[in-house]
């Protein structure tokens, strides 16, 4: 089931098994994510994400999630996955990204955790670094996951993001809020995890499929 629609990108991340990587590819995800953090309910192998990365190609990139991860398991996760793209997601510094980018030759994405507006300077000294921004909610208190805790933060904040800022738009998306989401900050990309999900860390193919289509249909009517 592929729906048409204007060029939107859509990362479905934290996939685990072959049935949810089929089901994203199927609904035109343009990303696919893998998360490597053991305290994530979405973390996986790297040899496992390398085998389930190879329906991706050619049809979606294939993203590589880590939280502050060093170069020993960088390099087992780009060896063993070979992704198209790295998403740090922990609290990297500027020259931190600047040398994994130049380690591995990989686009970056860069997350960032959003509350308030002055939340948004952080992302200033990466400019030039990094290849794409993600803007997620700031993790409830006693999380100890960065992302994929099913809460938002005001989409009304990402209107002061200077245009031609490239981001996906993530942090407790579903089927049901999409069309308010898009409405409200008009993001470049979106990127989803657990609310596509039936449990922690269980990707529901029919969650995915009623994701795609809410977002098809929110486009739809935005456009009419």
């Amino acid at each position: 089931m592929t729906i048409d629609r204007e060029p939107l990108d859509i990362k479905i991340c934290g996939l685990k098994t072959p049935q949810a990587v089929a089901a994203a590819l199927d609904g035109g995800a343009s990303h696919v994510g893998f998360i490597f953090f053991p305290k994530s309910p979405r973390n996986i192998e790297p040899e496992e994400a390398g085998r389930l990365r190879e329906a991706a190609r050619g049809r979606a990139l294939a993203v590589a999630v880590a939280v502050d991860a060093d170069d020993a398991l960088l390099d087992r996760i780009v060896a063993a996955m070979a992704p198209d793209m790295l998403q740090l997601h922990g609290s990297e510094t500027p020259e931190r990204t600047a040398e994994i980018r130049a380690r591995y030759g990989l686009p970056v994405v860069k997350a960032f955790s959003i509350r308030e507006a002055s939340d948004l300077a952080a992302i200033e000294p990466y400019r030039g670094i990094v290849d794409r921004f993600l803007f997620d909610a700031k993790p409830p208190k006693g999380s100890e996951l960065p992302g994929g805790n099913g809460v938002s933060f005001d989409w009304a904040l990402l209107s002061s993001v200077p245009a031609g800022t490239d981001y996906f738009l993530s942090g407790g998306l579903n089927a049901g809020n999409i069309g308010e989401a898009l409405g409200i900050a008009a993001p470049p990309a979106i990127d989803i995890s657990s609310g596509v999900e039936s449990a922690p860390g269980a990707k529901d193919p029919a969650l995915i499929e009623a994701f795609f289509r809410a977002v098809d249909a929110a486009r739809k009517h935005r456009a009419a």
